[in-house]
């Protein structure tokens, strides 16, 4: 009788796919350039991919414990969106989810009182780029002394005309939430130190101020003491960059033959000599396979549409 082989670890590294690409498109890899525009034309292929709609395999579940008081916390940079949250109050099997509603940055703006405290029931998502902006500005120090240290909440510079009146700064590799600004003395106030997973540490006087553009929540109201208050959301994540060599790629086995033809049909409407009727038929094979592999990368649970009550006020 014959054996099988009992493995089913099949992948395609860097090196393969890209390979395997221009053999499709009747070419041959040759030169590091070649592999460098392939690796470009990937990167942007998996980007398009995050416009097509929800890619199952890019949702992560994420927390952020609430502090009294403070109205935005970072999501991690590489967010696209958020898909679903509650509020989860309580420890162990005593915890309760809370549903907590979605809200336009319009409906946000219109909040009278954006500082009044509560049980937050609403969440406005900003949706940032997620790079770094350098500014002009620097360290000067605490308001007392010289540079900061890790406890410090009151955090002078040298300007803060290139910040917003409330947000977040980088200094060195800590991101820190500044509620307030005091334009006197360009200091930010009752700032929240060691953001988005950083570690609150000393800095130097004359360190370079960052504005990271973070993807980022502002709840209302903002959580009241003792409220015990975590924030569980369901993020859709971007597609990890592609690698170099033998470096995988971040995708799901059922998706490599659709990463194969996309990846040809890009190269085909760039490199030279790929005779047009090949470009029409990559293009053609491309969203074949995408369709066979979104139909498959869905979520096979039953719907279930529950009624629930909104807040409102005149």
């Amino acid at each position: 009788m014959a054996q099988t082989t009992g493995t089913s670890v099949f992948d395609l590294n860097m090196n393969d796919l890209i390979e395997e690409a221009f053999e499709r498109c009747g070419l041959e890899l040759r030169t590091g350039y070649d592999f460098r525009t392939a690796r470009r034309s990937l990167n942007l292929l998996t980007v398009e991919w995050a416009n097509r709609g929800i890619n199952l395999w890019t949702i992560e579940e994420g927390q952020i414990p609430l502090n009294t008081g403070q109205i935005s916390y970072p999501l991690p940079t590489d967010t696209i969106d958020l898909l679903s949250h509650v509020i989860r109050q309580g420890t162990l099997q005593n915890q309760i989810d809370i549903n907590i509603s979605r809200i336009s940055e319009d409906t946000y703006s219109t909040i009278p009182n954006k500082l009044a405290q509560g049980r937050p029931i609403q969440v406005w998502i900003n949706r940032q780029s997620g790079q770094t902006n350098p500014t002009a500005d620097t360290l000067v120090g605490n308001g007392t002394t010289a540079g900061i240290s890790a406890t410090d909440t009151t955090i002078q510079l040298s300007s803060i005309a290139d910040l917003a009146a409330t947000g977040f700064i980088q200094i060195d590799n800590e991101v820190i939430y500044y509620p307030n600004v005091s334009t006197s003395g360009n200091q930010l106030l009752n700032c929240i130190r060691g953001q988005n997973g950083t570690t609150a540490t000393s800095h130097t006087a004359g360190t370079a101020i960052l504005v990271p553009q973070l993807p980022n929540i502002n709840v209302w109201p903002t959580p009241n003491a003792g409220g015990n208050y975590t924030f569980v959301y369901w993020r859709l994540r971007r597609i990890q960059d592609a690698g170099t060599g033998v470096v995988v790629n971040d995708i799901p086995f059922r998706f490599l033959p659709v990463l194969v033809a996309g990846l040809a049909y890009y190269l085909s409407m760039k490199l030279s000599g790929v005779d047009p009727n090949r470009v029409a038929a990559l293009q053609a094979d491309y969203e074949k396979q995408w369709d066979l592999a979104s139909q498959e990368d869905r979520e096979k649970a039953p719907v279930r549409f529950v009624p629930r009550n909104m807040f409102y006020t005149r």
